[in-house]
C-alpha cells in the first residue's frame, strides 16, 4: 500500500488532509462542512472519551443529556451570549415536509410552521440553566455537578476534518455553586484536569492560561484555556474553562436559599473539549509517513504481522503466536494478529505504519528457528530482534518509551519555538520566518490586540497562568506593561 503522502515541508495543511483520509480517521460527507468519523478515528476519540470521563467522575461530576433543540427566546436570555453565537446558529422553522402537488417532489409544507423557532444548540448554557431552575432550591442542592456528552453545530463556512466542522462532537459541563470561589475553583480544576489529559494520555505538552477580554466564551467573566502548539509552528486552543459569575444563573433566574436563610444567585461554570482534540493529535506528533500514536490512545497497540509460504506455515506461526496475543490481550493490550492471506507483508506494514500502530512484531520461517520477533516501533521506525521469551517485557517497555518519547520531542519543539521579542518589527519577523509562540509585553487594551490582528494574523493566545511580572513596554504603543503574553497564528 503506498502512501503518497504530501511532505509535510512540502504543504503542510495537504499533509494533514491526506492523512487523516488516508488513515482512515475520518472524510467529508454528503452534508456540507460535516464529516463522517470512521472507525478507526472513533476508536481513538472513544478512547479519548474513556479517559475523560474517568476523570470528570473521579472529581465528583456526573453524566446528563440535554435536548438537542433550544427555544430561541432562550437564546436571547443573556445578551453577551447570543452575541457570540447568533451568526453560527441553524434554525428549524418548520416541522412537516409534503408533495408537492405539482408532482415535483417534497416541499416544507407552510402550514407547519413552529409557533417558536428552535436553535440547533450550538452549546447549551441556556437550555441547562433553564433545566437547573427547577432542580435547585436550596444550598443542600449544591455544588451541581454535571457533564454531557453530545454534538452541537456551528454553521462554519471554512471547515476542515476534526479541527472545524459545521457539527462536531465534544463533552460539556456545566456546573453550579453556592460561591463566587467555588465557581472559580471549578473552572481552575478543569483547567488543570484538561492540561493532565492533554499531556498524560496524548503525550501533548500545553500552556494553561487566562484568555483576554476580546477571546473569552460569549458570557464569561474568564475563560481559562490549555494551548498547544502544532508541527508547523500554529497554535490550537485544546480546550476551555469558562467561569460565568452569575450571568446565566441571573437571565433564568436560578436561586437557592442559603443556609442563613436568604436567597442568592448561584455561581456557575461551563467546560468542554471536542473532537478538535483528533486534529491536535494528528497535528503534533505525526510524521511524512503517516500517524504517530501514543500507545494510550492508540486503537492498536501492537499488531503482529507472519510471514509465510503457504498455508501450512501459517498454521505453525499462528500456533506460536496465539498465546502471546492472549497474554498481551490479558495484560490490557489491545493486539490484532494480521493473518489475512489478501495482502502480502509489505503491504501490512506500511499500513501499520500509515495508521500510527506504536509496536509491529513480524514472525517468519527464520524466527521460528531461531525463536525470535523482529520488534518495530513507529515512533524513531527502529527495529530489533527480540527472542521470544522476552518479548513481552520489551513490548511493556516500548509502551511507556513511546509515550514519553514523543512527549519529549513535542514538548522539546515547543520549547525552541517559544521566542521573547521587544519590538513590533522583531515579532513580524519571528512570526513570518519561525512561527511558534512569541512573548511580547502588550499594554492590555483591545485596540491594540486588535490592530496586531489585523496587521498580522496573530492573536493573543494566553496569559499564562505562571507568568512572571516583568516590567517592560508594550512592543506596538511603547505604553506600560507588567508582563508578557503569548502571541502566535492559531487554527
Amino acid at each position: 500500500m503506498g502512501k503518497n503522502l504530501t511532505k509535510r515541508s512540502e504543504d503542510y495543511s495537504k499533509w494533514y488532509n491526506e492523512l487523516v483520509v488516508k488513515a482512515d480517521l475520518a472524510e467529508n460527507s454528503g452534508v456540507r462542512g460535516c464529516m463522517v468519523i470512521k472507525p478507526y478515528g472513533y476508536a481513538i476519540w472513544e478512547k479519548m472519551q474513556a479517559g475523560l470521563d474517568k476523570m470528570f467522575k473521579e472529581t465528583g461530576h456526573e453524566n446528563a443529556y440535554f435536548p438537542l433543540f433550544i427555544p430561541k427566546s432562550y437564546l436571547s436570555k443573556e445578551a453577551s451570549h447570543v452575541e457570540g453565537f447568533a451568526k453560527e446558529c441553524a434554525v428549524v422553522t418548520h416541522y412537516r415536509l409534503k408533495n408537492a402537488e405539482d408532482g415535483s417532489g417534497i416541499i416544507v409544507d407552510p402550514d407547519a410552521k413552529l409557533e417558536e423557532e428552535l436553535i440547533v444548540r450550538p452549546t447549551s448554557e441556556t437550555i441547562i440553566w433553564d433545566t437547573y431552575r427547577k432542580w435547585i432550591q436550596s444550598y443542600r442542592d449544591l455544588p451541581l455537578l454535571i457533564n454531557q456528552w453530545a454534538n452541537v453545530v456551528r454553521w462554519e463556512m471554512r471547515t476542515r476534518l476534526f479541527l472545524r466542522t459545521a457539527e462536531f462532537l465534544w463533552q460539556e459541563g456545566h456546573t453550579a455553586h453556592a460561591t463566587e470561589k467555588e465557581a472559580i475553583a471549578e473552572a481552575e480544576l478543569m483547567m488543570n484536569i484538561y492540561a493532565e489529559f492533554a499531556e498524560e494520555h496524548m503525550a501533548v505538552p500545553v500552556i494553561k492560561g487566562l484568555k483576554t477580554e476580546s477571546e473569552r466564551f460569549a458570557g464569561a467573566i474568564e475563560t481559562y484555556c490549555i494551548e498547544a502548539l502544532m508541527q508547523d509552528g500554529k497554535a490550537l486552543q485544546a480546550g476551555t474553562s469558562h467561569f460565568l459569575g452569575q450571568n446565566f444563573a441571573k437571565a433564568f433566574d436560578v436561586k437557592f436559599a442559603t443556609k442563613e436563610g436568604g436567597k442568592e444567585h448561584v455561581w456557575a461554570t461551563s467546560w468542554g473539549v471536542s473532537t478538535r482534540l483528533m486534529g491536535a493529535l494528528v497535528m503534533t506528533h505525526s510524521d511524512d509517513n503517516g500517524l504517530v500514536l501514543p500507545p494510550k490512545l492508540a486503537p492498536i497497540q501492537v499488531v503482529i504481522v507472519p510471514i509465510y509460504k503457504g498455508l501450512d506455515q501459517l498454521d505453525i506461526i499462528s500456533e506460536k503466536v496465539n498465546p502471546l496475543v492472549n497474554e498481551l490481550r490479558a495484560k490490557g493490550f489491545s493486539v490484532k494478529f494480521d493473518n489475512r492471506d489478501t495482502h502480502k507483508p509489505g503491504f501490512k506494514f506500511n499500513e501499520y505504519e500509515l495508521k500510527g500502530v506504536p509496536v509491529r512484531l513480524a514472525i517468519g520461517q527464520r524466527d521460528l528457528e531461531n525463536g525470535t520477533y523482529e520488534v518495530a516501533r513507529r515512533d524513531t521506525l527502529e527495529k530489533e530482534t527480540v527472542p521470544a521469551d522476552e518479548v513481552v517485557a520489551r513490548i511493556e517497555y516500548l509502551m511507556e518509551e513511546i509515550q514519553k518519547n514523543i512527549y519529549k520531542k513535542a514538548f522539546d519543539y515547543r520549547k525552541e519555538h517559544i521566542t521573547p521579542v521587544d519590538s513590533y518589527e522583531e515579532f513580524k519577523e519571528v512570526l513570518e520566518k519561525k512561527g511558534g509562540f512569541i512573548s511580547a509585553h502588550w499594554d492590555g487594551t483591545m485596540a491594540t490586540e486588535d490592530k496586531i490582528k489585523n496587521e498580522t494574523k496573530a492573536t493573543i493566545r494566553c496569559i499564562p497562568i505562571d507568568v512572571k511580572e516583568e516590567e517592560g513596554s508594550c512592543m506596538v504603543t511603547g505604553k506600560p506593561s507588567s508582563h508578557r503574553v503569548l502571541f502566535a497564528k492559531a487554527y
